[in-house]
């Protein structure tokens, strides 16, 4: 796939988000650089600012199979995956597939389900599989979680385990909208909600080779040592009880490639990797306790990281 056509289908998908989400380019465009990417999506924020709305408006436009799990304090792991059920007919147990069967998932609200049910999203989201009673199952491809999550300082919240975490590319917020995209809200849904008038732009096999053709995205060597610096940084930090992980490197790398396709480039720039590294790396993160009692966030760190170390010249 020619990379003018994988810009092309970039910006269908953005323009048609924006028909639901009003004034928030920059979330936008870093959740469908994510799907590109072919990570997954953690969206954090308070509620009622269009979380479920940015999910579920990605998941028609980018077409496919599309299944949404609300976890609640009483949701159970097979209620994700599925469980096995005898059938009397044949006279054996036959599994019955859970919602995470789809191409893309919307795990709603995720941290308000039990660790033990977070936990059940783990495989699928790095092997692409789902394991039960011994068998394992593939899941449809392309496969996309996006969750969307409340802060933890709210009531009836469990915290997600960091392995969770580390499997999500991006952590994206939104934040309440300017008074004017508020007005701009309410003027488009007088009479119906503008998701109902959404559809899909691309079609499900060509958003698998979206996917593929990102990769092509050339990375200078200069850049992936750029990458590794500042990951590495993350490690190191006096304020940080635990840096990222590789995955937080390949997403870094992957991210930024995404970003350029969006923008019609066949290389990356340093400025692609500065802009997803706060998305891409405080999630991945912890603050030591002393320090966060102080107000010091992860997004705070990535940022004096990024100033301290040296971009690549030309």
């Amino acid at each position: 796939m020619e990379l003018g056509h994988v810009t092309e289908c970039a910006r269908k998908i953005i323009d048609n988000i924006e028909k639901v989400i009003v004034g928030k380019r920059e979330a936008v465009e870093l959740t469908v650089a994510g799907f590109l990417s072919g990570g997954h999506i953690l969206i954090e924020d308070i509620p009622g600012v269009g979380k479920t709305m940015l999910a579920r408006t990605l998941a028609k436009s980018v077409g496919g199979s599309f299944k949404r799990i609300q976890f609640t304090p009483d949701l159970l792991p097979a209620d994700v995956t599925g469980s096995s059920v005898f059938n009397q007919v044949e006279n054996r147990f036959v599994f019955r597939e859970g919602p995470v069967f789809a191409n893309v998932v919307l795990a709603d609200e995720i941290n308000r389900a039990t660790p033990k049910s977070q936990a059940a999203l783990l495989e699928a989201m790095e092997e692409f599989q789902v394991t039960a009673d011994g068998v394992t199952y593939d899941l449809p491809q392309p496969f996309f979680v996006m969750a969307t999550e409340n802060p933890i300082e709210y009531e009836g919240t469990y915290s997600l385990p960091e392995a969770q975490l580390d499997r999500f590319m991006m952590l994206v917020s939104l934040g309440y909208p300017s008074p004017r995209d508020e007005v701009e809200i309410l003027t488009r849904q007088i009479k119906r909600h503008p998701i109902e008038e959404v559809g899909a732009v691309i079609e499900e096999v060509e958003a698998e080779q979206l996917q593929m053709a990102v990769r092509d995205v050339f990375l200078e060597d200069s850049l992936k040592e750029y990458i590794v610096a500042i990951v590495g940084r993350t490690r190191e930090h006096p304020d940080l009880d635990l840096g990222a992980s590789p995955r937080g490197s390949l997403a870094l790398m992957r991210c930024s490639q995404a970003l350029a396709a969006i923008d019609g480039r066949d290389y990356v720039r340093p400025d692609d990797i500065k802009r997803v590294a706060a998305p891409a790396l405080r999630h991945r993160v912890i603050v030591k306790s002393e320090q966060s009692i102080h107000g010091l966030r992860s997004q705070r760190v990535i940022e004096e990281i990024l100033k301290s170390v040296p971009a690549p010249t030309a």
